[in-house]
């Protein structure tokens, strides 16, 4: 497996998700969009097609806006139970964002569960002079080996969103 930013974070992850996705811009075009990218920020960039099933307050931004640009420390509000944040601790630009998390978990009965670790790593290459490849890497170290729902439906649930998000980023950089 080809190594990126932030695999070192959690070297013995028990789930890694890999993406890919082409992109119609440089680097440099998709740069700002994913910087931007995040619940009560930009939003997921749904494609207009999909996006016209969520409520206007809730449809990602169809612009870049200078507000949302990030720094190493800054926190994005994420989905789940609780007040779950990515931190941003990796930023090298325009060749990739990684993003840190640390979740409590509830309890099972009879004890505490370790915490839930995350990576998130957004890895930008150029394809060509109008091209970018964007690979998407999450590690998670769950405490114990993931499962069949977690690694087949979570995996199925993470391809569906990522594509989904690509398609609609893809409209945004024409």
């Amino acid at each position: 497996m080809t190594r990126f930013a932030g695999d070192e974070l959690l070297p013995d992850a028990q789930l890694v998700m890999d993406r890919d996705l082409t992109l119609g811009a440089p680097p440099a075009g998709v740069w700002p969009w994913l910087e931007q990218l995040g619940k009560d920020r930009a939003g997921w960039y749904l494609p207009r097609s999909v996006e016209r099933l969520v409520p206007p307050a809730r449809r990602a931004s169809r612009s870049v806006d200078e507000r949302w640009q990030l720094q190493v420390g800054d926190r994005i509000p994420d989905w789940g139970p609780g007040d779950p944040t990515f931190e941003l601790v990796g930023r090298v630009e325009p060749h990739h964002l990684v993003y840190w998390s640390e979740r409590q978990r509830r309890p099972r009965r009879g004890g505490q569960r370790p915490p839930l670790r995350l990576t998130w790593a957004l890895v930008l290459s150029p394809v060509d002079g109008a091209r970018t490849h964007l690979h998407l890497r999450l590690r998670a170290d769950l405490g114990r080996k993931p499962g069949p729902l977690v690694r087949y439906g979570g995996g199925a649930m993470d391809l569906a969103t990522v594509w989904l998000m690509g398609r609609g980023l893809d409209e945004r950089l024409r």
